[in-house]
Parts: C-alpha cells; structure tokens; sequence
C-alpha cells in the first residue's frame, strides 16, 4: 500500500477499507507518555483516516484536531464517531494545503500514525509541525520499520538511518516498541542550527562545478538527503568544454529527474573556496523553470530529495558548504554563520521567479485587511501594493507568520557585532503611512535611501508600470540581498545602488528636473543637502527626522529652498551608517548609574552635577493627568523644541536617587549644577484600565531646581492647553519648516529654532506666538522661558 495521492485513498477508505487498527500496546503507550496537561490539552492527529486515533486521544482528555485529505476518510470517521465529543475532523493536505483551519494557539500533542513514510517532504512537515507545539509539547511518530515489514512493503517502513534523520535536532527523542512499530516521542522541537561541513578529501588538483537551485510553486527550494549525512543541492561536476548552465541542468536530471532547458538556467554567481586544500569553483545556477517530480535516480549517493521551506534553512543540520553558500548566495541571509567564500556575481538577465504557499496569499490579504482598517493606507493604489507584494520574499529568513505581522512587527535582517539592528523590513503599517505620505503619482521616479527590496517594490507598484524607483545602500551586504530579492520577485522598474545613501543618487540616476519624491528609512540626525538638491520643486522628502532624540516620520514638501512638513507619524527606525551618522554627546553620572544625553548635539558642563544629585530632591507635581493607553509623544517633542537646555535623563539601573526604572528615560533641562526632569506617578489605581489615572510630576536636583521644574511643569500645563486632545491621533502638530543652515535668523518664521548641521528648523506651535528666540542651547544660567510656557 503506496498510495501518492489524493484520489487513491478516497477510493481505498470509499471502498471500506482501512488501516492498520490501534493495538492494545499503542493505547498503553499513549496513556503513558501523552498526558493530558492539567487544565486540559489540545492534540492533533495528522492523516487520522476514520478516526479511531483521535476517538482515543479525546478520551484521555484532549480536544482533537483531526485531519486528513481523503474525504471518504473523514466521511467514515463522522459516521462511525458521531457520538464523539471534543474533536473536528478537518479537511487538509498536510503538505500543500493553507493551514488555516488548525488551532492558532498550537498544539500539546501532534502524532503521526502510520504517516510519516508516506510524506513527501518530511523534514519540511516535522519542521512545521514542531513549530506548532506548545512549551512542554510532544510529537509521537508511529511507524512501521524495515526490520518488521515485507520487502513488497518497504515503502511503507523507515529504515534505522531515516529514523535517525527524524529524531535529529529534537532535545529528547525516546523510541518505544509498539507490538513491532517505532513509536517515537520527541520533544524540544529542534533549533540545532545549521552546520556547513565537506565530503572527504578529493585526489584532483582542483574541482569545477555547478549547483542547481529549484524552487517548487510554493517557493520551497529542493535538497537531497545524500548517504554521507548531509544535504546537499542537485549538482556536479563540469565534463570537458560544458558550460556552467548546461552542467546544472544535466546534474539536475541525471540525480533527480527533473527537466530543464538551458535557456532556463541562468548563472547568478561563482563561488571560489578550497576543500582540504584543494582549490574549488562553484557556479551558481538558478533554474527558473523545470518539469517533473523529483526521485532518487542516483541511490548510492542519495535517500530523498524534498522541498525546503527557506526560513527552515538556519536549522536544517549539516549541508554541505557549496550547497550552503549557494543558498546564501541566492537567498542572503538564510543559513547563517557560513564560512567566507569569494564570490563573483555574474550580470544577466534572470527573469523573476513565481512561487508562493496559499498560506502566503491568506496571510498577505489578512496583514493589508489590518494596515488598511487602521487607516493607514486610504489610497487604492497603496492597499493594492500590500496586497500584491509578496513581503515574505523580502524576509525569507523567518516563517510567514512573522513576515506577514500587521502589527509593529519589524523584521530584523542584519545586525551589527553587538547585536544592534541595522537593517530592516519595517513594520508594514508604517511603510504605508509613509509611501501614502510621499504621495507617488503614476509614472513617479522616487529616490530611497536604506535598502532593502520591499519597501522599494511597495512604492514602484504605487507609482505605477511607467514609474520606477532608485534605492542606494552603504551596506554591500545589503545591496547584493537587495538585488537578489528584487530579481527573485519584482517588478523590474527598481534599482540599486551601493553607497552612502546621504550623497544621494548618482548623477546619471537623477531625472532632469529632479526625483518627484524621496524616502529616507533610517533615522536621520539632520536632512542631506544632496536629498533637498535632488527633488523636484513640490516634491516630497519623506524621512524619519530625530529631534532632541525622538523619531518622527517627517513628510515634508520641497518650496524654493524651504521644505515645509504636511504630516508626522511616531516611529523609530535604524540608524544611520553613513557620514551624516552622528554620535550624541553623553555624561555618564553616578558611576554609570544614569547617563545624560544632549541630543541637540552640543555637551554642556555638568561640574557639581553628582553632588546635586547626592542631594536633597524637590518635587513638583503638575497637575496634570492621564489614563491608561494615553498618548505623550506630542509631549515629548513639545518638550524638546520649546525647552532651552532640553536633555535627556536615562537610568541603567533602578535606583531611588531619580525613581526612574531601570531602561527608562525621561525629558529633563539642565542648569548650574541643577537638573530637573519629568516623569509620572500612578495616583489612582484599579483592576479596569479606565480605572487607572498617572500624573505627571517633575523631580529636581541642585540649587536651581526649583526653578527649573516651575518651568518645566508650565511646559506641561501648556502642552496639555494647546496641544493635547482626547483622541491620540488628534495631538496638534506644530508648523515646520526647514531651511538650510546659515539662513539669516530675519529669514526665518517666528518659531522655536533648533539648529542642525545643514538645516536650521523652526517649529512654530500652538500657544507659542511672538519673538524668535535664541537657537537652542545649553546655558549657564536659568533663561526665560520663551512665549506661554
């Protein structure tokens, strides 16, 4: 009985045939070692057939999930267990099918009877089955083995070394004997991580060769399980005058059956290593298109060929180091830790790649449902490009679920040495906020400073067939994973450039008349000359600009030489790597116990700061209130462009000196040996958040202090007259304007003024009307404090 598909076993369960029936001893074992947790559990039965498994766990105590993908299998099971409480039997192709209708919570249990040796791609199922399990969870796999089966059955039955292939990279994996079957409990669902390792010296002087790269409709890439432990990409060596395409695709027949043209195979890169000391040259070859089902025509050398979802490839056990690298150089980032290998990237022309799960589809239209029903993308072409866009192909290092996070989820691609993000996928409500913002019109060239493939892609569908898109990248790493994925699945009408984003593009790149809009998608200290240069008079320049330390989305609008802002959204992004990054000048205080930030950029004095702050403390309470869930950042930015010798106060431990926990900070301004800063104190409490009720209350330190909080706490009584509202999303925004640096203060709005290296910014806010004030700065003395507050 080696059934394939579908239609064989609805004809063998519609004929009224069964399986093998649950033995006494499978029932004791099942008892034993699957306990339902206290509470109760939940299980599921993969290829439950009629059903007498689930019947079984439902007694012991769990609800069951019970799925099979032969509908007179289900049929029968509803039939002959229509008494049965606690379990749904569901329709599902393990293998192919959205897995949508399982429970969304996971899994205690999951068992495979009588199931595994039937699956196609087994590590890819058991990878996602384990997945799915809870804390403390277990998958029991059943299973005939060679030892006890006929030699007519051997399909149906595992070998010593494919069990040991599926007990791998679990924490525990115990083996019971069930009356002649394997039963296998295995818990710890493995993370064991990816080990590129090599064959056994070779007798050549050097080796020559190319791998071929599959991927199946649903994006999965093809991998052989070969007989020396490893896997390995279909592949060989070159035989005379071959050339690389032509060696991929005769290797990939000759091993695994499959059918490709040449014209199909197009070289992306050669690797250059050695192995054992022996030079070797890997070609990369992407296939693009192909015909058939892939088999073991090679048995010495290999047990199976599967697909392999790629998020799985950073924990897929040994792959043998061209195979790895030729992933890596194809998908960059998916198997981690990889040794150095030079490579040589080949210019073609490689058309895009189709290929994407149901569950991809489901779980994109579920992720636009939710940015477009919080308002974030009211434009149709913007909600078209979310839906449209496959993101995951952009991120393919983590599991769908994560790439397709509607919420404030951003993906983290790369890292710096101390594990600091430093490049991205961003949150997707964020990335339509901010391209509805720069307002592309069909046919727009838009510049984008950060790399990464998505975002760019987002805009280019936004702007239409006849727009296109130009993003630039310091990173080279991130320039070839860019231009990797946008070959892989875009559009065409994007390019990438490597360097220094805050140069802008090249000269060549620049539309005459200039760019109809520009991204930014990094933190940004002060705006480039070279990005207002290059946009077009009413252009937009959409970025996320830090002030005094806060991050906001910033739309601004090109008008002679002043950019003037239409709109802000809170956020936070990486940071910039280029010569506009900036470092901000710090005082570390108490021994490292809280540092002080000038985030304007100029160090002031601190001299006699610590004994004040050994002191006595003054606190002012301001009277002011706010609920659970309320929104400050208004506060925050208020606070830090009206205020003069405005800081920041962050505590790196708890301590009762300044009351600020551990990873917290707070506004603050600074004077003689003085410090005053704001923080809030629960004054009412509940168990409802409605119940709940903070006030703001300002602590002082120094001579000075008293002061300085009296003028701190009338920041935020003005704050709470003219700019706060009852509605977070309906703060007052201040009028901005930007103007570039050296522009004669009788040039400037009246407004708060805060200078930056090329741009001079003036806020004018509501409340605040008057005189320009001095730009801001740290003095020695206690100033005016300027307009109402």
């Amino acid at each position: 009985m080696t059934y394939t598909t579908r239609d064989e076993w609805d004809r063998h369960f519609g004929d009224g045939k069964g399986f093998r029936p649950l033995g006494e001893r499978e029932r004791e074992l099942f008892a034993e070692h699957a306990p339902v947790p206290d509470g109760g559990g939940r299980a599921l039965d993969v290829g439950c057939g009629t059903g007498e498994l689930a019947v079984l766990l439902a007694s012991l105590g769990y609800t069951v999930d019970a799925v099979d993908f032969a509908g007179n299998a289900l049929g029968r099971a509803r039939e002959e267990h229509a008494g049965v409480e606690g379990v749904r039997w569901l329709p599902l192709d393990i293998e192919r099918d959205d897995p949508a209708p399982l429970h969304e919570e996971g899994y205690d249990l999951v068992v495979l009877r009588l199931t595994y040796p039937f699956l196609k791609d087994r590590g890819r199922v058991v990878h996602g089955l384990g997945e799915r399990l809870r804390e403390g969870g277990a998958l029991i796999v059943v299973t005939p083995v060679v030892e006890h089966t006929p030699e007519e059955q051997r399909g149906i039955a595992l070998d010593e070394e494919e069990i040991v292939v599926l007990a791998a990279g679990w924490r525990t994996a115990e083996r019971l004997d069930a009356d002649g079957l394997a039963f296998l409990v295995l818990r710890g669902p493995g993370r064991t991580g990816t080990r590129a390792v090599e064959k056994s010296p070779t007798t050549g002087h050097a080796l020559t060769g190319a791998l071929a790269v599959v991927t199946d409709g649903a994006g999965r890439v093809l991998l052989g399980r070969s007989r020396r432990g490893m896997l390995e990409l279909p592949g060989g060596k070159t035989t005379g005058a071959e050339g690389f395409a032509a060696a991929a695709v005769r290797e990939l027949a000759e091993e695994t059956g499959l059918v490709a043209e040449p014209a199909d195979a197009h070289v992306v890169t050669v690797l250059v290593d050695d192995s054992h000391g022996v030079p070797r040259l890997t070609a990369v070859v992407r296939v693009t298109a192909w015909t058939g089902t892939p088999a073991v025509r090679e048995e010495k050398l290999f047990s199976r060929w599967e697909f392999f979802d790629l998020h799985a490839l950073s924990c897929a056990g040994p792959v043998f180091v061209p195979a790895a690298q030729a992933l890596d150089a194809v998908w960059p980032g998916v198997v981690p830790g990889l040794p150095s290998v030079v490579s040589y990237p080949v210019v073609g022309e490689q058309p895009p790649v189709p290929g994407e799960p149901a569950e991809a589809v489901r779980l994109r239209r579920e992720m636009a449902g939710t940015v477009i029903g919080g308002g974030w993308a009211p434009s149709e072409r913007v909600r078209d490009a979310l839906r449209t866009v496959p993101r995951h192909r952009f991120a393919p290092e983590v599991p769908l679920a994560i790439a397709y996070d509607g919420g404030d989820r951003a993906v983290v691609t790369r890292r710096d040495g101390v594990g600091v993000a430093i490049s991205s996928v961003s949150a997707a409500w964020l990335q339509a906020d901010m391209i509805e913002s720069l307002c592309p019109e069909p046919g727009a060239v838009v510049f984008e400073a950060g790399s990464g493939g998505y975002n760019a892609e987002l805009i280019a569908h936004a702007a239409g067939a006849a727009g296109r898109v130009v993003t630039a990248d310091i990173d080279p790493w991130v320039v070839r994973r860019a231009r990797r994925f946008l070959t892989e699945a875009g559009s065409g009408r994007v390019t990438v450039v490597e360097g220094d984003a805050a140069l802008g593009a090249p000269a060549h790149l620049v539309p005459r008349g200039g760019f109809d809009g520009s991204m930014i998608t990094y933190s940004c200290w002060d705006v480039s000359p070279a990005w207002r240069e290059q946009l077009a008079e009413g252009g937009r320049l959409v970025l996320p600009l830090e002030i005094g330390g806060y991050t906001r989305a910033v739309a601004f609008e090109l008008h002679g030489q002043v950019l003037e802002a239409r709109h802000f959204t809170y956020c936070g992004f990486v940071r910039d790597q280029g010569q506009q990054a900036r470092a901000i000048p710090s005082a570390a205080l108490l021994d490292g116990e809280l540092t002080l930030r000038f985030e304007h950029g100029t160090a002031a004095p601190t001299a006699g700061l610590e004994e004040a702050l050994r002191g006595p403390r003054h606190d002012l309470a301001t009277g002011i209130t706010m609920g659970a869930n309320a929104y400050f950042g208004s506060l925050q930015l208020y606070a830090a462009t009206t205020l003069p010798a405005f800081v920041r106060l962050h505590a790196h431990r708890d301590t009762g000196v300044t009351a600020l926990a551990k990873g917290r900070d707070a506004p603050a301004v600074l004077g003689e040996a003085s410090l005053a800063y704001l923080t809030h104190v629960q004054t009412r409490h509940g168990e409802l958040p409605e119940e709940k009720e903070w006030e703001w209350v300002v602590h002082a330190f120094g001579e000075q202090g008293p002061r300085l909080a009296e003028r701190l706490a009338a920041t935020v009584r003005a704050w709470d007259r003219h700019i706060r509202a009852e509605d977070n999303d309906r703060h007052a925004d201040p009028v901005l304007t930007l103007h570039p640096a050296g522009t004669p203060d009788e040039l400037l709005p009246a407004g708060d003024v805060l200078d930056k290296e090329h741009s001079r910014l003036v806020f004018r806010w509501p409340g605040r009307t008057g005189h320009l004030p001095a730009p801001a700065r740290h003095s020695g003395t206690v100033a005016a404090t300027a307009g109402e507050s």
